[in-house]
């Protein structure tokens, strides 16, 4: 069903995370996919499986944008009506691409809870059938189509690792995983799951035993913050996922980082989110690895936040104050100091008028690059050994 519509998409082999775990690591590039992430695979099978009745009454989801893609294209595939409730202030580019798949675009409120809400109501009121992002066996069965080409590239695989949100996708390639080695009496694959620590709704479910709704942190991976697991997806990957750990928003920005400088792969946070359970954890990941990227669409303006965090978790980017005396050539000299330590000043403000002055002293604001944490803390050390009044923010 699949095989015209969902692009088979590379899987790549990673040197530096290689050298890292101990063993071979590859990368599964769903950001690669039609509409820019693995959501098409789930939303083409469970629409294609509709009635021609209920595909003429069209569909309807709610989703921040890669579910929104997914269910859009997938429609206009199958030549089907679609409405997509997104929260006001989703990222345009996202909007847009929804758009021009062909789909509805509405606003009811600002978050996704009231976009779930107004999409159910506006299947209740017109007939259109619902499309869950996650929580039905059409769409898990979609998703499980990337186990299934992940063991076709690489037979021998012992451990795959990917984002969880709701469930649905790892949910969905554990049990292809399950069912094609079970066939043919090989050895089980190690199934890894990895949700943000700030939207962790699965370890929680996990230890209570039923699925648990948790308070959802802002997080920069917007793609898989969900508050409660699906009830099919929970019971799945209880069942069938070897575990679930949690990674942070530094880790989370290194994994993209890593992404975008050591593999050329363009990858929103949701979609580095196995990356960065690799770069994390000291778990026993079995080799070979494969861990999925799954998704590629992330704002620009986003992107350059992110990356910045990442390089300042990696001691690449600083933001310094520093305190001078306000006399010709002071600045001049602090910033030719820097220049001989080997250190990039991205951008300077001057400040003159601020309380904390005393009369006769300024403060520079600077944004600097440096080579990693050991050449800034050289740095910063050999400026406060000068007499510098310096604080890093």
């Amino acid at each position: 069903m699949l095989r015209a519509v969902a692009v088979p998409t590379p899987l790549i082999h990673s040197r530096a995370l290689s050298e890292a775990i101990g063993g071979p690591v590859y990368l599964k590039c769903e950001n690669l996919q039609r509409t820019g992430s693995f959501k098409i695979r789930g939303a083409y099978v469970r629409i294609a499986r509709l009635s021609e009745a209920e595909r003429a009454g069209g569909v309807v989801a709610a989703s921040a944008g890669n579910h929104a893609q997914g269910v859009a294209l997938a429609a206009s595939m199958l030549g089907c009506k679609a409405t997509v409730f997104m929260p006001a202030g989703a990222p345009l580019p996202k909007v847009a691409a929804t758009r021009a798949y062909g789909a509805e675009v509405r606003f009811p409120g600002p978050t996704v809870d009231e976009c779930l809400v107004a999409a159910e109501e506006h299947a209740a009121e017109t007939g259109a059938v619902f499309i869950h992002p996650f929580d039905h066996p059409d769409v898990v069965a979609g998703q499980g189509t990337i186990g299934l080409e992940i063991l076709e590239q690489l037979p021998d695989v012992a451990t795959v690792v990917g984002a969880v949100g709701g469930g649905g996708l790892m949910s969905g390639v554990a049990s292809a995983l399950r069912a094609a080695r079970k066939a043919e009496g090989g050895p089980q694959v190690k199934v890894v799951g990895a949700q943000a620590k700030r939207a962790a709704a699965f370890p929680a479910s996990l230890a209570a035993g039923r699925p648990t709704t948790v308070t959802v942190q802002p997080t920069m991976a917007d793609g898989i913050s969900v508050g409660r697991p699906g009830d099919l997806t929970y019971d799945l990957v209880a069942e069938l996922v070897d575990a679930v750990v949690t990674v942070t928003e530094e880790s989370l920005s290194q994994a993209l980082l890593f992404c975008l400088e050591r593999a050329k792969q363009v990858v929103e946070p949701a979609g580095a989110a196995g990356v960065a359970a690799l770069m994390e954890h000291s778990y026993a990941f079995r080799t070979p690895v494969v861990a999925l990227l799954s998704g590629g669409n992330i704002d620009p303006l986003l992107l350059s936040k992110v990356l910045r965090h990442g390089l300042a978790d990696a001691g690449r980017y600083l933001v310094v104050r520093c305190r001078l005396k306000d006399r010709p050539g002071a600045l001049v000299t602090l910033l030719s100091e820097l220049a001989e330590l080997g250190v990039n000043v991205l951008d300077v403000m001057h400040e003159r008028v601020l309380a904390r002055l005393h009369v006769g002293e300024v403060e520079v604001l600077m944004h600097l690059e440096t080579q990693g944490t050991g050449h800034s803390e050289d740095a910063i050390a050999r400026l406060r050994a000068e007499g510098y009044d310096i604080t890093v923010s």
